[in-house]
């Protein structure tokens, strides 16, 4: 029996859909929505409620499962509990491997990232558990780059904070596709991978392939990062907006400092296909 985590989000409706096209057998998926995921209950896999902000729900949900990948939860404020209540139900469950989509570089002291603190704290925990553990450390998602293409093309400029840093893109099909192989395979037991794209670029790498997918000319501006924040936030006075500036600045200076150029061949290694380039991503996200 393998179960996912938050599978009705991107990455985990990803896996649980290569688990099942590839006959894995039992698949349990783990969502807080399950009517999002009755068409795979229909293909059969076997869907349950699960909130890791109540613990209740866990129980007995990972009765019988061997492997479970356990989805990082977007809940940065709570997200460390949220994952130790599904590790310690894991144990308690007997499951014997527990698979992490963590982040690349997942070291507070050197990635100023800053979803990086609660990586970190969770690999802590799941080191600690008792179970086999794979940390799959996850790149930057290429898919975010679609967002930033349009905009930079409407404006013609991209204006960004990652100064002359680059980052390995990586697409989050591959994340998933790496995710499934890693479930159903063996030998992964104590290994962590970094899952990144094949090449890493810069923000003048990227106006390029901007332009060539938009057919509009575009200028890049490099800025300092509370100009950055400023320019995301405007005059709103909604901590909301101010907050998730300061949260894409923090990848941005992290980019800066080097702590995503790193391009590694475990996409290759665990899928047996290469990684999908942000050109290829963004010319199907753009159409």
């Amino acid at each position: 029996m393998l179960a996912v985590s938050g599978a009705s989000g991107h990455l985990g409706r990803g896996v649980a859909e290569r688990l099942l096209a590839g006959g894995a057998g039992p698949v349990r998926l783990l969502t807080r929505t399950p009517d999002a995921l009755a068409d795979l209950a229909a293909r059969g896999a076997e869907v349950r409620r699960v909130d890791l902000d109540d613990p209740a729900t866990l129980r007995g949900a990972l009765d019988g499962v061997s492997r479970l990948l356990l989805v990082s939860t977007d809940a940065l404020d709570r997200r460390v509990e949220q994952h130790r209540a599904a590790i310690d139900e894991a144990v308690r469950a007997g499951v014997g491997h527990v698979v992490y989509t963590s982040v690349v570089n997942p070291e507070p002291s050197s990635n100023p990232a800053a979803v990086v603190e609660t990586h970190r704290r969770t690999e802590d925990d799941l080191r600690a558990a008792g179970c086999a553990w794979t940390m799959l450390r996850n790149g930057l998602y290429a898919e975010f780059q679609a967002q930033e293409a349009t905009e930079a093309a409407a404006g013609g400029k991209l204006v960004h904070n990652r100064g002359d840093g680059r980052a390995a893109y990586v697409s989050r099909e591959d994340c998933a596709a790496s995710a499934a192989a890693v479930l159903t395979g063996d030998g992964h037991e104590g290994r962590a991978y970094d899952i990144t794209g094949p090449e890493s670029l810069s923000a003048a790498d990227l106006a390029g392939i901007y332009t060539e997918l938009t057919g509009r000319a575009i200028a890049v501006e490099s800025i300092d990062d509370n100009t950055f924040v400023a320019m995301l936030s405007g005059e709103s006075g909604d901590g909301h907006l101010a907050y998730g500036a300061r949260l894409v600045a923090s990848f941005g200076r992290a980019i800066r400092e080097g702590c995503f150029e790193g391009v590694s061949d475990a996409v290759q290694t665990l899928t047996g296909r290469p990684p999908r380039s942000v050109r290829e991503v963004l010319r199907d996200a753009l159409g």
